[in-house]
């Protein structure tokens, strides 16, 4: 385990632990944890070690969003020319290798739109979700009112962005927002079983099929069908592919080549 600033970053059974880790401000993301947070995220991305990814926080939240004294700052010249959020957020996004937020607490604001930019989202049963910005008289800014709008529908969206309402772990479960709910203690352990078991999985096959279904919230269906077609066709070039059938022919656990 290295222990750095503002991450803490672990490497174990085929999975990466990034945990964010300004809990005096119960860790708002400053540019200074964003940047390394995306750093991390490059270097794990790289390492043919890793199969799966967890960001999580600690037990009171995950994030409570942006940090307001780095933002109340900006100019919109100042924000423009530093290229705010565009510079190191969007890596999440970026990130080829399924990413799992695990949320304990609160996740607010840009917390609420780090969790929405991966994968899947594991919440404790005390967890809450929100977007308050308009509280603040600005908007979110880091994706919150499109992939909002794309995971639970407009009038959900709507309700969460204009009234600034925070949500609870069941609510979110319900809308879509979050796959699966635990209780708190059990959150990360949980959630590291599970992303043990996808790196355990082929890696060339998982991050395929992460594109595909990232593909079906930018396209028409008939194009994403095409595109779905075009790498499962592709996967029958893989080694993966031929000792996945074997192994199921054979009766026996496959051992996939992931370096």
């Amino acid at each position: 385990m290295t222990e750095n600033t503002v991450v803490i970053s672990e490497i174990k059974d085929g999975i990466g632990v990034l945990r964010l880790n300004r809990p005096e401000a119960y860790n708002a993301l400053n540019s200074a944890l964003m940047d390394q947070l995306s750093s991390l995220l490059i270097e794990y991305d790289q390492n043919n070690e890793i199969g799966c990814i967890v960001i999580t926080g600690n037990q009171k939240a995950f994030s409570a969003g942006a940090d307001i004294k780095e933002m109340e700052e900006l100019t919109y010249k100042k924000a423009y020319r530093q290229n705010f959020i565009t510079r190191n957020w969007e890596q999440i996004a970026c990130t080829r290798k399924p990413i799992i937020a695990a949320v304990n607490g609160v996740a607010l604001g840009g917390g609420c739109e780090l969790a929405l930019m991966s994968d899947m989202v594991f919440a404790g049963e005390s967890a809450k979700f929100g977007q308050p910005e308009v509280n603040l008289g600005i908007s979110p800014g880091a994706g919150g009112t499109q992939r909002l709008a794309h995971f639970i529908g407009k009038a959900k969206a709507m309700d969460m962005v204009l009234t600034g309402r925070m949500i609870k772990a069941q609510e979110a479960l319900s809308c879509g927002i979050v796959s699966r709910v635990f209780p708190d203690d059990e959150l990360l352990d949980e959630t590291k079983m599970i992303a043990k078991n996808i790196a355990k999985k082929s890696h060339t096959a998982c991050m395929m099929i992460k594109e595909m279904v990232n593909v079906a919230f930018e396209t028409s269906l008939s194009h994403g069908v095409m595109f779905e077609r075009r790498l499962f066709h592709s996967m029958f070039g893989t080694d993966d592919q031929q000792e996945g059938m074997d192994a199921f022919i054979q009766k026996r656990i496959p051992h996939f080549d992931n370096d």
